[in-house]
């Protein structure tokens, strides 16, 4: 493979080749940033070009590999850093103008994991204000968009990185998610991701001034979005390192105890009262016979009180940021976001007073259901949307933009209520009128067994192949 070419590399491919000697950190990340420059301008997904850092970093683990220090996992591998997370020396922006000179006095935990891991930080990607829509536009960077085309929406709130890593900027892309921030993106670009469980990766920004609202910390977790489930099979065990700075993370090891096999996985098309797109429910099919030849039972059935769970947690999560955010958000917001919040208060009533507290407590309620579920299901094959992923600024189109959106995606944002991991996949393609566009379904599993999503996540894509490659010959 040519040295400008090693940018197409997986993760694992580019760390394994490193470690044999076939090429150097510093070659990896001089492709990648190559590409970086090539392809970025037209999708706007790196809003901060940090390639002089990156080219100093490669050459310094060149170095320390030469004189015989031992690579770690993710030794030259390409990354991208969301701007809503504290990297040192650099503005933890948020998509918001008055913060573009915020600059973090350390790093967060999850970019120290996968900078102890070896990785290479080649950029900083776009996120909408407040790092709240599940479409990627602010009035500080501008709009990203997706390596598809600009009929589809590159999801938000981690756009950027959906849309870098798909494109080949990096091979691991770090985004976050409090309500489908991951997975909004990983779908609309095609890309894999898991959401982790609650506890699971250590978090906390170094420069905030205040601890964020309880709902917040038990709602938002930090992962990654690669082009592969075999990448994130490599990179998450060093992503959840404990770290003294986040007093609730939970120190397991990635990889549980075996599970009794055949494991079951209970397979639904519920999508509480919105349409079932043909195509969705192909991907959903394809999902299933991959992994009922994988040796998964695949039965239909609905888990229990997802609406309820779903509904209930984002109106709560609401009445926190009416309580906490909404200050910051009159003072600091567009008018765009400031009108998307107020259809997201329309169409998800805020708790307040005891009822907040009342929903909160029934959190525990909705997620031992689910536990008891789990215990006979450990994996759950759902739909991620109904409709395939929406235009450009679908959200700011009043009730129904919003509607479609967010509210849609009961299967999304209930899964962050419930603290559930989630993992979000493609499975087809389609040809649709306004163009072709991934379709991406989400496979949930038992509370802090990831392993287990990205083991069938694997096992699908061993099956079906990912979209990059077809991705990748529409870009040129």
């Amino acid at each position: 493979m040519a040295a400008n070419d090693l940018w197409r590399l997986s993760a694992a491919e580019t760390a394994r080749k490193i470690r044999d000697g076939d090429f150097t950190a510093e070659d990896a990340v001089a492709s990648a940033i190559g590409r970086m420059n090539a392809v970025n301008p037209g999708l706007n997904a790196v809003v901060e070009d940090l390639s002089a850092e990156a080219l100093e970093r490669a050459r310094d683990l060149d170095r320390a590999r030469g004189n015989g220090a031992e690579p770690g996992p993710l030794h030259g591998v390409p990354v991208t850093i969301k701007v809503n997370v504290d990297q040192k020396g650099h503005a933890t922006t948020n998509g918001i103008p008055a913060l573009k000179d915020f600059i973090a006095p350390a790093n967060a935990p999850v970019v120290d994991n996968l900078l102890k891991a070896g990785a290479v930080v080649i950029g900083r990607t776009n996120t909408p204000e407040f790092s709240f829509r599940a479409d990627t536009d602010n009035p500080l960077y501008g709009r990203t968009r997706n390596p598809w085309g600009d009929h589809v929406s590159p999801g938000g709130s981690s756009g950027g990185a959906g849309a870098a890593v798909m494109a080949g900027i990096g091979a691991l892309a770090h985004g976050n998610d409090i309500g489908g921030s991951l997975r909004f993106p990983a779908a609309a670009n095609g890309a894999v991701t898991v959401k982790p469980g609650l506890g699971r990766v250590p978090a906390w920004n170094p420069g905030q001034k205040a601890e964020r609202g309880m709902l917040a910390q038990s709602m938002s977790v930090q992962g990654l979005i690669a082009r592969t489930a075999g990448d994130l099979a490599l990179s998450m065990p060093s992503l959840i390192a404990p770290d003294p700075r986040d007093p609730f993370h939970v120190p397991l090891p990635f990889a549980g105890p075996p599970r009794p096999v055949p494991i079951k996985v209970a397979f639904t098309k519920q999508c509480f009262g919105f349409d079932l797109h043909p195509e969705v429910a192909a991907a959903l099919d394809t999902a299933a016979d991959a992994l009922s030849d994988s040796g998964y039972i695949v039965e239909e059935i609905d888990p229990p009180l997802a609406r309820e769970a779903g509904e209930d947690g984002y109106r709560a999560l609401m009445g926190e940021v009416v309580a906490l955010m909404k200050p910051d958000i009159d003072a600091l917001g567009s008018d765009t976001i400031k009108a998307i919040f107020a259809e997201y208060f329309d169409q998800f009533p805020p708790y307040t007073g005891t009822e907040l507290l009342q929903n909160m407590a029934r959190r525990s309620h909705y997620a031992r259901a689910w536990s008891l579920f789990l215990e006979d299901y450990p994996l759950v094959l759902t739909p991620f949307l109904p409709q395939p992923f929406f235009r450009p600024d679908r959200d700011t189109e009043g009730a129904e933009g919003v509607r479609e959106a967010l509210g849609a995606a009961i299967w999304s944002y209930s899964m962050n209520f419930l603290g559930l991991p989630a993992g979000n996949l493609p499975t087809r393609l389609a040809t649709l009128p306004q163009g072709p566009q991934p379709i991406n379904v989400q496979i949930i599993g038992m509370r802090w067994r990831e392993d287990l999503i990205v083991q069938a996540m694997r096992s699908i894509e061993t099956r079906i192949g990912g979209l990059y490659g077809a991705l990748w010959d529409r870009m040129g």
